[in-house]
């Protein structure tokens, strides 16, 4: 009889148990797209970010790779991985936003508004850009850690984010046209193009596949935007490098730059080889790491 009883409350106890936990699932669901994003960034950072010093060298002197290598090789192994905090910040952030972002707006935009698919997700990918660009700010923190010129004037983000402080919150701002400009665009492609460009490549039939076909498209696609929108990031750098002094229009760096490097495309592309190859390991090593975070959480 007491065995009888005992067996009678235990299915009340587990039903309860499972609506508690319940919400917590929705919640999870709910959020992976933010967390996925989020680790593929760190993972991507963590691997990239020394040739993404290289890179930079070159954007802002319009050094060759050996001579912005050499570079660095003075500066240190120290100094190999100052300035990664803020990009660290910066990555993990927008990109948690840039994939989030984009499947509510996605959704929420299906649901209100009637129009074609391509034109609401076009609009959910420029949305998602704009709001990663309230983040400048560690980007252009990242810039000043990252120039050998500014070594000196302090050695930490914190020392960074102080400095600018006294000129106002527009100079944490400085080169937002260009940054705005790049992410509205370059989610616009990226989200419209990563599907078509997966299901050009053979079918995959087993994890390991999967993951190879997802490095491969979005390497491909990071590498083809990153030859795309390289001069404007070039002008974004030249930009952020400046603390203080006038606030330039993107044309009117543009056209300095332009003329500093002798009107060749060669020159202005400079560095546009490594950022190829850096774009398409790092975007191969975020799409592969978020579609594979995606199917196990």
């Amino acid at each position: 009889m007491v065995d009888s009883e005992a067996h009678e409350k235990r299915p009340p106890i587990l039903t309860s148990s499972k609506q508690d936990l319940s919400p917590h699932i929705a919640n999870v669901g709910e959020m992976k797209h933010y967390l996925c994003g989020c680790c593929a960034a760190f993972n991507n950072v963590a691997l990239t970010f020394p040739i993404q010093k290289v890179l930079f060298r070159q954007q802002l002197y319009g050094l060759k790779t050996r001579d912005a290598v050499l570079q660095l090789r003075r500066d240190g192994f120290r100094n190999l991985y100052r300035g990664i905090l803020p990009p660290l910040m910066q990555k993990t952030t927008t990109l948690a936003l840039m994939f989030g972002l984009y499947e509510d707006l996605s959704c929420l935009l299906r649901k209100h508004i009637s129009t074609p698919e391509f034109a609401t997700r076009s609009v959910a990918a420029v949305l998602a850009g704009t709001t990663e660009a309230i983040f400048t700010p560690l980007e252009r923190v990242q810039t000043l850690l990252q120039d050998h010129k500014h070594h000196d004037k302090f050695t930490n983000t914190y020392q960074a984010f102080k400095a600018l402080r006294c000129h106002g919150i527009r100079e944490y701002y400085r080169g937002l046209v260009p940054v705005l400009f790049r992410n509205g665009f370059s989610n616009v492609l990226f989200f419209g193009l990563r599907g078509p460009i997966k299901e050009h490549l053979p079918t995959a039939t087993t994890h390991s596949a999967h993951l190879v076909n997802d490095f491969i498209c979005g390497g491909l696609l990071g590498a083809m935007l990153g030859i795309l929108f390289f001069p404007v990031n070039v002008v974004k750098t030249r930009m952020q490098s400046q603390i203080g002094g006038e606030f330039q229009s993107f044309p009117k760096v543009f056209q300095k730059i332009w003329l500093e490097r002798d009107r060749k495309l060669t020159n202005l592309f400079r560095g546009a080889h490594l950022n190829y190859h850096r774009s398409l390991i790092s975007w191969g090593i975020i799409n592969a790491t978020y579609e594979f975070l995606l199917k196990i959480i």
